[in-house]
């Protein structure tokens, strides 16, 4: 079987951050299910925070460049997904969702997610609900059943055992679905991504 891309997004504002402490417990795991299934598996990171400023600069000009290009394509060219939130004011956090509206129409479609959110407390473990999985659902992912939540007490407390459950059947879940053929359909020829038409409209008024 071919290598399959498994990209992971950290939204963490931090370093260190629970979030992407959270984000490095799903992916080993997510390794380790797909490896077990058959399906090797090579694992890219996405970390926000480092794209911080070239995000808003490109929600600004229209279009990304540089390192943020290369991170938005280790994203709409995975073969699955793992993406995890810091949750704010009972939401996804501004930089996920900032990053997210970057990411052009269609290019999720068909491709395994999971999704997981971090907080101080239980209380918005709904996040993952009522935020993520309706925005990956319009972006016609294929969100597995299992969302992963992390309360701070998660992490080495008395819910660290339940967290670990809830890793293992989620990064189950993901493999399975890439195992068994889930994957982005082809690209249609005739759809030019935004940027490039950008790209082509500046060649065009700069030829002599």
């Amino acid at each position: 079987m071919a290598e399959r891309i498994l990209t992971v997004v950290s939204g963490g504002l931090r370093s260190p951050s629970s979030t992407r402490l959270l984000a490095d417990q799903l992916a080993a795991a997510a390794r380790s299910a797909l490896v077990d299934a058959g399906v090797p598996v090579q694992v890219r990171v996405v970390e926000l925070r480092e794209h911080a400023h070239a995000i808003a600069d490109a929600l600004l000009t229209g279009f990304p460049t540089g390192p943020l290009r290369d991170a938005l394509a280790d994203v709409t060219t995975a073969d699955a997904l793992i993406v995890v939130s810091p949750t704010f004011q009972g939401s996804y956090s501004g930089l996920f969702k900032s990053f997210m509206d970057l990411v052009e129409a269609g290019t999720l479609r068909g491709v395994p997610v999971v999704l997981a959110a971090t907080g101080g407390t239980e209380r918005h473990s709904l996040v993952i609900e009522h935020a993520l999985r309706p925005m990956f659902s319009y972006l016609g992912a294929l969100t597995v059943p299992t969302g992963v939540y992390a309360a701070t007490s998660d992490f080495g407390g008395a819910g660290s055992a339940a967290l670990a459950d809830r890793i293992g059947r989620a990064a189950h879940e993901l493999a399975a679905l890439v195992a068994a053929g889930a994957a982005r359909p082809a690209p249609d020829p005739e759809l030019v991504p935004f940027a490039d038409l950008l790209t082509a409209g500046e060649v065009a008024r700069t030829w002599p």
